[in-house]
């Protein structure tokens, strides 16, 4: 009853205009969200520790990079978690062969991609974990936190070339709590997918640690140099 409340007094005093078209009502509303080309086809994708990949569409559109980087970076507006996630469901929705999992749910697990302790502190949330939050609501599939970590600070993957992302990434990632990843089968969360050098060590870390699986969703995927911050 609180957060219903609070959301009523927040879109009360700062409603919500598209970013689109700026009507107001929401961050996207329907007219423009139509114009996203959500992907309706899935092929199947394999890496050394990945078993898939899922993503809602491509990295192209002027819209969807407008709502993760400023989901991302400052203003940082953590309610586009939502909006974000929806992509992802939409995505699930329109493929001609649903993924297992969302018949399956008792055999998986989410975590997200983890932030290191002092980029959790500048953003002041991890965005993984928000998209992963959604689609656990939604999907009634339970998120993990805490048990896959971030144990290294890195630079910022945006900034550099396919092979110096792998370097960047590699052994930066930790796990606790071994038990909860046991013989479970993990989505694993994150927004974009460029060279996929993050999810591969992630993948790999969960995979060491007793994972029996590891499937990625992301929101869009990316070429190298699409996903710079756009200034």
């Amino acid at each position: 009853m609180k957060e219903k409340i609070k959301k009523f007094i927040l879109d009360l005093f700062f409603p919500k205009f598209c970013l689109s078209c700026k009507k107001e009502g929401a961050f996207l509303c329907e007219d423009c969200e139509a114009l996203l080309k959500i992907s309706s086809l899935h092929r199947r994708y394999r890496t050394e520790n990945l078993s898939d990949l899922y993503f809602a569409l491509e990295y192209k559109s002027p819209l969807i990079k407008k709502i993760i980087q400023l989901f991302k970076y400052q203003p940082f507006a953590k309610e586009l978690s939502i909006v974000l996630s929806k992509l992802i469901i939409n995505h699930f929705q329109l493929i001609e062969n649903p993924p297992l999992f969302l018949r399956k749910k008792l055999d998986y697990i989410i975590i997200p991609i983890p932030l290191s302790k002092r980029k959790l502190r500048w953003r002041g949330f991890n965005q993984a974990e928000e998209i992963g939050i959604e689609l656990s609501r939604i999907l009634k599939i339970p998120i993990i936190k805490g048990v896959l970590t971030k144990e290294k600070d890195s630079l910022p993957q945006v900034e550099l070339s396919e092979k110096g992302r792998r370097k960047n990434i590699l052994g930066t990632f930790a796990y606790q709590n071994q038990k909860n990843l046991l013989g479970k089968k993990v989505l694993l969360v994150d927004d974009i997918y460029t060279t996929g050098s993050t999810m591969e060590e992630a993948a790999k870390t969960l995979i060491k640690a007793g994972a029996k699986e590891v499937i990625g969703i992301v929101v869009a995927r990316a070429k190298v140099g699409e996903d710079k911050l756009e200034k």
